[in-house]
């Protein structure tokens, strides 16, 4: 990619739980972290290690984006008006949440359908189970997909070594 390009994922937006646009241009030049989230999944206590992560390294420019997805055993059940009160009350979530979307099939958010498409895993272009997270640099680059059971202190050094690059 040369310097006067960007990264097809600034062309992305999402939306809140509120409806409200999420351009990801917005957070050009910031270290996003993406991860599908689940209120009800055993993995739920990742919400905790994302928070720590978010309130450790946010005034640095990091940026973590939940995406909860309904897609693996119905564990997000709550409404998009509800998830981001469940998560606050229960795990001190005060980072981004977005409204419920799909992150496999014909409905593939398309956040998630670039980040499949640069970054395959196990399953090939198919996320696996709630809490797959990717992690983007500051040019909008992905980098590196970790696996639902990586917790969220597994990523740390390498959040700190893009964090350190400007």
């Amino acid at each position: 990619m040369s310097t006067s390009e960007t990264s097809p994922i600034y062309d992305l937006s999402a939306r809140t739980p509120a409806g409200k646009e999420l351009s990801m241009i917005d957070f050009k030049g910031k270290v996003l972290l993406v991860v599908n989230t689940a209120t009800r999944c055993g993995l739920a206590p990742q919400f905790d290690g994302l928070e720590r992560l978010h309130q450790l390294y946010k005034d640095q420019g990091l940026v973590i984006l939940g995406f909860p997805c309904d897609q693996f055993a119905g564990q997000e059940p709550e409404r998009n008006e509800d998830m981001e009160q469940f998560c606050k009350v229960n795990h001190g979530v005060t980072f981004q949440l977005t409204e419920k979307c799909d992150v496999n099939g014909a409905h593939t958010h398309p956040i998630f359908a670039y980040l499949k498409k640069e970054l395959g895993g196990l399953f090939g272009r198919r996320i696996k189970w709630n809490f797959t997270k990717f992690v983007v640099d500051r040019q909008g680059r992905p980098v590196k997909r970790f696996a639902p059971i990586s917790k969220p202190e597994a990523m740390e050094s390498l959040i700190q070594k893009l964090l350190a690059n400007r």
